[in-house]
C-alpha cells in the first residue's frame, strides 16, 4: 500500500474511486480503516483518500517529534497528502471527524489553498465553549484514570463524558487490544498525545473567518445536542453567520450509517457547488 514520506514520519494512505479528491481525516483512533464503509458509498463520485495520522497504526515516526505543535504538524501532513495526490493547483474536499475535524480546521487556516471545502463533523473544540475549563478538568481526570487503571476504565469514562450513548460499545472496541492489532498502541498514543490537547487548542479564528465560505459545519442527527463534540459547530455557525447542517447518524455516523451519511454529505456539497 502507498506511503508518503513527510518530515520525521511516513504516512500510510489508501485511495478508492474516481473523481475529485476527498481527503478523510480520522479522529481518536487515528486509523483510516474506519472510513472503508463511506469510501465504498462515495467511490463513484470521488477519489477518496483515507490515511493513518502520524503515530497511529501504519504511519510510523521516523524522527524527533515537535509535540508542542502536533496539531499544526497534523495539518501539514494533510496538506502534503493533498499536494501529493492532486498537485499544487488542485484543492481537495476534506471531511474531518472529531479531532480529525480539528485537524481539518487547522488545515484550512494554515493551507487554505489546498481546501476546496471542509466538511467539519462534530469537532470537540472545547476552547470555543464557555465551560472549557470544566472540560479541561474532565480530560485531566480521564488521563489520570488511564495512568492509574489502564485504557478500559478511562475509555468508558471518556465515552460517558462525550455522551456517546449507543455508540459507546463501538468506542470501547476501538480501544480494546483484543479487537485489533493497532488498538493498544493507538489508544496509548491518543491518551498521551491528544486527549486534553486538541480540544483546548486555540485556533486563529480570524483566519478561519476569512475562509469560512469553504466551511460546511455538520452534526449528526442522533448526537446529543449537549455533547462536547456537538456544541462547537453551533458556536462557529453563530460566529460566521452560517448554519449547522444535520446529517444521518451520530458521532461516527459515517461508519455506522454510511449509505445515508454519504447521501447527506453529497447533497450538501452539490448545494454548495453543482460541479461536484
Amino acid at each position: 500500500m502507498p506511503n508518503l514520506d513527510v518530515p520525521n514520519a511516513t504516512l500510510y494512505y489508501e485511495t478508492l474511486g474516481t473523481g475529485p479528491l476527498l481527503l478523510c481525516i480520522s479522529g481518536a483512533n487515528g486509523s483510516c480503516d474506519i472510513w472503508k464503509p463511506l469510501s465504498m458509498q462515495l467511490r463513484k463520485n470521488f477519489t477518496i483518500c483515507s490515511y493513518d495520522r502520524r503515530g497511529f497504526s501504519r504511519s510510523t515516526l521516523t524522527g524527533a517529534q515537535d509535540y508542542d505543535h502536533r496539531l499544526q504538524t497534523d495539518a501539514d501532513d494533510a496538506a502534503a497528502l493533498i499536494q501529493h495526490l492532486s498537485g499544487d493547483d488542485e484543492p481537495a474536499t476534506v471531511l474531518g471527524n472529531s479531532s480529525g475535524a480539528v485537524v481539518g480546521l487547522e488545515l484550512l487556516i494554515r493551507h487554505p489553498e489546498t481546501v476546496r471545502n471542509l466538511l467539519c463533523h462534530e469537532p470537540p473544540l472545547a476552547s470555543l465553549l464557555e465551560d472549557c475549563e470544566s472540560m479541561r478538568t474532565e480530560h485531566r481526570e480521564i488521563y489520570n484514570l488511564y495512568r492509574k487503571q489502564g485504557i478500559a476504565p478511562a475509555a468508558l469514562r471518556f465515552a460517558e463524558s462525550i455522551k456517546a450513548g449507543p455508540e459507546t460499545q463501538g468506542l470501547l472496541r476501538s480501544m480494546d487490544p483484543k479487537a485489533g492489532p493497532y488498538n493498544f498502541a493507538n489508544s496509548m498514543y491518543w491518551f498521551e498525545r491528544e486527549l486534553g490537547i486538541y480540544a483546548v487548542s486555540t485556533l486563529d479564528l480570524e483566519a478561519l473567518r476569512r475562509e469560512s465560505r469553504k466551511l460546511i459545519l455538520i452534526n449528526g442527527e442522533d448526537s446529543d445536542p449537549e455533547a462536547l463534540q456537538y456544541r462547537p459547530n453551533v458556536k462557529m455557525a453563530g460566529m460566521f453567520g452560517s448554519e449547522v447542517q444535520i446529517v444521518p447518524g451520530g458521532h461516527v455516523g459515517f461508519a455506522l450509517k454510511a449509505k445515508a451519511f454519504a447521501e447527506g454529505v453529497y447533497a450538501l456539497l452539490r448545494e454548495v457547488d453543482s460541479s461536484y
